[in-house]
């Protein structure tokens, strides 16, 4: 498969697209005023404690107090991704996420300082979600502070490869650490690996400085940028081509990539071309494609993709596709394709939460298994963790997937003033109604005789045109004089009242 690796930097944002076989899978931004949170460590202090709820809230500095739940506290899910010898098997920690002989509700006192990291982005009016169980990472390795042990990525398979990397980190584990050798150390040599650990060490020594000297709240360890993370994270072994379009941030990686994997200096280029990066490789195309709403699939079928507060809903529709064979196999092929598109959507929006999709009807249960186990198929490609339901009853196929930070969406947009969030605005005829309300209520409360009403250019000339009369007929109730004028200024379902009498706008004081 050909993997490729496309970042774009400009006045605004610095973006990295990942494209598998010429098409865009995820897209990151990184944005000048954007606070990243996940992976940096904080210095905290408890400030209220919910035994109810079986979660504390700390205060780390950030505008809402961090959501800490009792399950995190000494979490180690992360070490289902890792292998462990027979000697360390009995060193590793629990996966029951507590901590031996410590009780939070009772031992957590209001007031404690506690050293906590963020796993998830603060998202609406929610703060971010922290965990008690540290890890610096690496770019090769991870250092867990509170553990014990060596654990080695199962992306690994080689039995003699991970028995190498084992004596090497035997010979560099601190005691009383932890030590993870990521999948990215595989056939690194031990000078590679020992640059990395003391790069690790000097992070975990800075951390243990700044707790030591510093006040609750404080951010003791920043992790990488986006964009180093990106690089950390994902630059393996089968990404083919990294090209970037930044004289400086071109040479910052490649220095990196010297250093932690020179092997893969041949794949790492600086873009010379004119115009945009992403003109060149048709991400730009790609990216206004897939985050509409419709989302028009090869066959002619088309998905709707609707996000909601509680949910993301998506709902396939056969569209203009023309089968030629009967309807139960037409809907089989239509669902295959939107099971694998799906899939890519839910990468590139990063959409995390609940997910709710509508498949066409299908007739066969053999026929909706081949349709899950396709989609499952496709999501094993997925970073985050999902976990997905067969189809119910209703023939909903329900999952969800792992929230660490703001959607792509949220990232990329913001609310919209008129229409809130809804997508929709008030229709003429209804801004007409507001209008008519909003007089009745002035009248109660004084007595101008001429007032003008400031309209969006379309909904005037809709006045002037449809309803006349209905104007006259408000003028009469009311016992006043109204004009209407013109103005680009305001939205199409909003309004603004001037008082000849009062030489002001007055629909602010109604």
């Amino acid at each position: 498969m050909l993997k490729e690796i496309f970042i774009n930097v400009s006045a605004g944002s610095t973006r990295i697209a990942i494209s598998e076989n010429k098409e865009l899978v995820e897209l990151y931004y990184e944005l000048p005023d954007h606070q990243r949170m996940v992976g940096n460590i904080y210095k905290g202090k408890i400030q209220n404690i919910l035994p109810g709820m079986q979660a504390a809230f700390v205060d780390i500095g950030y505008e809402s107090n961090a959501f800490l739940p009792f399950s995190e506290i000494g979490n180690t899910e992360f070490m289902s991704n890792l292998t462990f010898d027979d000697e360390e098997e009995q060193s590793k920690p629990s996966k029951n996420g507590k901590i031996k002989g410590i009780d939070p509700a009772k031992d957590f006192k209001i007031g404690d300082e506690i050293l906590v990291q963020v796993i998830k982005e603060p998202y609406g009016e929610k703060g971010p979600r922290v965990t008690t169980g540290i890890s610096i990472p690496g770019s090769l390795m991870v250092l867990v502070p509170n553990g014990n042990y060596i654990g080695i990525s199962r992306k690994i398979s080689d039995k003699y490869e991970k028995r190498r990397l084992r004596n090497i980190a035997k010979e560099m584990k601190p005691n009383g650490a932890g030590l993870i050798l990521r999948t990215i150390a595989e056939s690194k040599d031990t000078k590679i690996l020992g640059h990395d650990f003391n790069q690790v060490m000097e992070n975990y020594r800075t951390l243990n400085h700044r707790v030591k000297n510093r006040k609750a709240p404080v951010v003791v360890y920043e992790d990488f940028e986006t964009v180093d993370q990106v690089i950390r994270d994902l630059f393996t072994s089968n990404i083919t081509k990294m090209q970037i379009d930044d004289k400086l941030l071109f040479k910052r990686l490649y220095s990196y990539v010297k250093t932690v994997s020179p092997d893969q200096l041949k794949c790492i280029s600086y873009f010379k071309g004119k115009g945009s990066i992403f003109d060149s490789y048709n991400i730009e195309t790609q990216i206004e494609k897939s985050l509409k709403q419709k989302v028009w699939l090869k066959s002619g079928a088309h998905l709707v993709i609707e996000q909601t507060e509680a949910m993301l809903v998506i709902d396939i529709n056969s569209g203009r596709f023309i089968g030629k064979k009967d309807h139960e196999q037409n809907s089989m092929a239509i669902n295959l394709e939107a099971a694998k598109e799906i899939a890519r959507q839910l990468r590139l929006r990063d959409t995390g939460g609940l997910i709710v999709i509508d498949f066409i009807d299908l007739v066969q249960p053999d026929n909706r298994k081949k349709v899950y186990e396709e989609f499952r198929k496709y999501l094993r490609k997925d970073r985050a963790k999902v976990s997905v339901a067969e189809f119910s009853n209703f023939g909903l196929l329900e999952m969800t997937r792992q929230r660490v930070r703001a959607s792509l969406m949220d990232t990329i947009s913001e609310e919209c003033s008129s229409c809130s969030g809804i997508g929709r605005i008030a229709s003429k005829d209804t801004v007409i109604t507001s209008i008519e309300n909003w007089v009745k209520r002035f009248k109660k409360k004084a007595n101008d005789k001429r007032l003008v009403i400031h309209l969006h250019p379309l909904l005037s000339n809709y006045i002037k045109e449809n309803r006349p009369k209905l104007i006259n007929k408000m003028m009469w109730n009311n016992w006043l004089y109204l004009e209407f004028e013109e103005n680009n200024e305001i939205q199409k379902d909003q309004f603004r009242v001037y008082s000849k009498k009062r030489k002001d706008f007055v629909s602010e004081n109604i």
